[in-house]
C-alpha cells in the first residue's frame, strides 16, 4: 500500500474529489464504458510492444501478462455494466491519452523509442491509479467503491513494471531524468481534464 501512495504522490496535480460527486456519480454507466475501453486499449498496447520487441523476452513476458489481467478488467468491467442492466456503449476518444502521445520523441533508436512508450504507458497506469483512488474515497457505491480500490492496487502494479522495464532496456538513458519531464508535461495536460464523465476526462 505505501507503494501504491508513492505512486500517486509522484503526479503533480490531484483530481478534484468533486469530480466524482458533481460528474461521475450521475454517469455511472458513461464511466464503466469508458473505464471498460481502457481496460481493452491497456490489453492492445501491452500486445503491440510484444510484436514490436519479440526479442526481448523479459518484456514479452511481463506483457503477457499485463495483457490478460487488463483483459480479465475489462470483463469484469462489463460484468458489473451487464448487471446493472446496462450496455457496452461504443468506444470513447480518449483526449487525454492522445496528448500524451505528443510529447512521444520522435525519431532516435528504437531502443529511445521502446523507453519513451513505456514510460507513456507508466504515465497512464500513474493517473489511472490516482483516479481510481478517488473513485474509490468518494464514491457513494460501496461495491464500486472496494472494486475501485482493488483496482488502484493493480494499477500501481502495472506502473512500477513499465519504470522497472524502461530502466531495465534504457542502455544509458536516464529514465529518472525523462520521467520527470513527463510529469511535469501531464500536469499541464491534465489542467484541462476532470470534468467529464470518462476515467481521465
Amino acid at each position: 500500500m505505501a507503494s501504491t501512495e508513492k505512486t500517486i504522490l509522484k503526479l503533480k496535480l490531484p483530481t478534484d474529489p468533486l469530480w466524482v460527486k458533481n460528474v461521475v456519480e450521475s454517469n455511472i454507466e458513461e464511466i464503466l464504458t469508458d473505464h471498460a475501453f481502457c481496460e481493452q486499449k491497456a490489453a492492445s498496447n501491452a500486445i503491440t510492444l510484444i510484436v514490436q520487441n519479440p526479442e526481448l523476452s523479459d518484456l514479452v513476458q511481463e506483457m503477457a501478462e499485463l495483457a490478460k489481467e487488463e483483459m480479465d478488467h475489462f470483463k469484469r468491467v462489463h460484468d458489473i455494466i451487464l448487471e446493472r442492466g446496462y450496455v457496452l456503449g461504443r468506444e470513447r476518444k480518449d483526449d487525454y491519452v492522445n496528448e500524451l502521445l505528443k510529447f512521444l520523441k520522435k525519431g532516435g533508436s528504437r531502443r529511445d523509442q521502446l523507453i519513451d512508450r513505456l514510460l507513456f504507458a507508466a504515465m497512464i497506469e500513474a493517473r489511472s491509479c490516482e483516479r481510481f483512488k478517488v473513485l474509490s474515497e468518494n464514491i457513494g457505491d460501496k461495491f464500486l467503491s472496494e472494486f475501485y480500490h482493488e483496482l488502484m492496487i493493480s494499477e500501481a502494479g502495472h506502473y512500477t513494471t513499465f519504470i522497472k522495464l524502461a530502466k531495465k532496456y534504457a542502455e544509458g538513458q536516464d529514465v529518472d531524468k525523462r520521467w520527470n519531464e513527463f510529469l511535469d508535461y501531464e500536469a499541464v495536460v491534465i489542467q484541462n481534464y476532470g470534468k467529464k464523465e470518462t476515467v481521465h476526462g
